[in-house]
């Protein structure tokens, strides 16, 4: 694992420690409640426990003092020495620093997006892709080995109807009943033979634009092939001349169809048992499904179909995430010149960028309704979190293109200025971020944390000289280890780190 500063030296007073920042300097560069929460356990009066812990703080390298607070906090203020340290240890970690807390690192799977490959992808699609791909890049950079998956539900009704859409279309006809509509069918019309191949390679050629790259496809038509094998495996039973599986034994609200009466074809759930089949004999240790809030049902269904097949069903996890909604110039907006109803992927990163769709896409947790203000967003000033975030770092691209050359180096610090350690301090809280926001799966973290180090830059900057003061070599450093950080951080969200704006 690439170095924490702040555990490491939470680990040197013992492995139930957790520092945290203070909210007001004068309690201490960082503070513990240890002793308030292991004091039943240790059998000793809170501040008796603390003071011990502060004991202990004190006799560490770097801890200038200790002081008990409250009813047992233990608060500790820290020399310049450990400020240095722990820059140095962002600098030499370089690309890899707050990455490598998988414990132990698995092969995991993430399948996302999947819409089905009858019309252009949608915004409402492209924020799971955003969420998706976020979660898979904090997977990786925490050690995990990750694959993203795009399944294809290439057969069935929906696809029959997509087809006569098009076809109707070629004839000048209206679709048929529940038919698809709209200016992309008209566009489809206009070439020759099947459809689908076009619109699946439309669909592939948006995602890749919008930086979300799949390493593997699936098809349902392919993966139905395994599902005859697999029904011995599990416990079924007839009904109405249906076949169904016992999914209420393994945790369902309901037994799943299986089998459709009328013709003897799979139904979807048939093919939801091979496809989990399909992920786990393909070696991974769990698979991801990342789906819209009106799939929840599907969250115990998948978990039975595992259990049902013999493999734990914690291995199965489903990732949940809201509606998004655009709003312009205050009020509700629909921009897709090419249908109404709906606004396309393609569409958004036209009006507002692409780095500004990944951001905006990924900055409020899944389980919230997302709104995005399109003026914001499309707005090239600091009023824009993502364009200030960058700013940041094409500040900093500045400075050093000024002394390219020029030396940097740690060891050169004096006295350090409270800006110096504040923004040392948010950096050394990067590892813990990026180690909760991928236990959690919570990438919004990671946009919310970029912000806070660009607003501690840009108060460093404004106050303190860097070229040609007293302390450039150190400063230098420090803007280079702020670089590293913020450059990883807008990576972890598929944000680029421009060096000119």
């Amino acid at each position: 694992m690439a170095a924490d500063p702040v555990s490491a030296l939470a680990a040197q007073l013992g492995p139930e420690v957790v520092l945290e920042r203070p909210s007001e300097s004068e309690h201490g560069d960082y503070a513990t409640n240890a002793a308030l929460r292991l004091a039943g356990v240790r059998r000793m009066a809170p501040r008796e426990l603390a003071a011990e812990l502060a004991a202990a703080a004190e006799a560490l390298p770097h801890v200038a003092r200790a002081e008990i607070a409250g009813p047992g906090f233990v608060n500790l203020f820290l020399e310049d020495g450990w400020f240095v340290e722990a820059l140095g240890t962002i600098l030499a970690d370089g690309d890899a620093y707050g990455g490598g807390s998988a414990q132990p690192a698995q092969r995991i799977q993430v399948e996302m997006v999947s819409a089905n490959p009858t019309g252009p992808i949608t915004v409402a699609s492209a924020r799971n892709g955003a969420y998706g791909d976020s979660v898979a890049r904090l997977l990786e950079h925490a050690g995990h080995d990750v694959e993203r998956e795009y399944y294809y539900n290439d057969s069935g009704a929906q696809m029959d109807r997509f087809r006569a859409s098009v076809e109707a279309a070629r004839r000048g006809d209206e679709p048929p009943a529940d038919g698809y509509q709209g200016a992309y069918i008209a566009e489809l019309a206009q070439v020759r033979g099947d459809p689908v191949p076009a619109m699946r390679k439309q669909i592939e050629d948006s995602l890749e634009r919008f930086r979300v790259h799949f390493d593997s496809w699936a098809n349902q038509s392919e993966i139905e092939h395994g599902v005859s094998e697999l029904l011995p495996r599990i416990d079924t039973y007839e009904a109405d001349g249906t076949l169904w599986a016992r999914t209420t034994e393994h945790g369902d609200d309901k037994d799943r169809p299986l089998i459709r009466s009328s013709d003897g074809s799979y139904l979807y759930y048939a093919a939801d048992i091979a496809y989990v089949h399909d992920k786990f004999t393909r070696g991974f240790d769990k698979a991801i499904y990342v789906l819209g809030a009106d799939h929840h049902g599907y969250v115990a269904r998948l978990k039975a179909a595992a259990a049902m097949l013999g493999y734990d069903p914690a291995r199965v996890e489903v990732l949940l995430y809201q509606l998004v909604h655009l709003t312009k110039g205050g009020e509700s907006t629909k921009m897709s010149k090419r249908r109404g109803d709906v606004v396309f992927l393609d569409e958004f990163i036209d009006e507002v960028g692409l780095d500004a769709a990944r951001w905006y896409l990924v900055n409020r947790g899944p389980d919230q309704t997302m709104e995005i203000d399109v003026d914001l967003a499309a707005e090239k000033s600091q009023k824009n979190p993502v364009y200030y975030v960058q700013y940041a770092h094409a500040r900093i691209a500045g400075i050093l293109r000024n002394v390219e050359g020029a030396r940097d180096d740690v060891s050169q610090a004096t006295a350090l200025e409270p800006l110096e350690r504040e923004l040392i301090k948010r950096l050394a809280e990067f590892p813990g971020v990026v180690a909760d926001a991928a236990a959690k799966r919570g990438p919004q973290a990671i946009p919310a944390y970029a912000i806070r180090v660009a607003d501690d830059f840009h108060r460093f900057y404004h106050e303190h000289r860097v070229l040609e003061s007293d302390q450039q070599e150190f400063r230098l450093a420090l803007c280079r280890a702020t670089q590293t950080v913020i450059a990883k951080a807008l990576d972890l969200v598929g944000v680029a780190a421009p060096h000119r704006m």
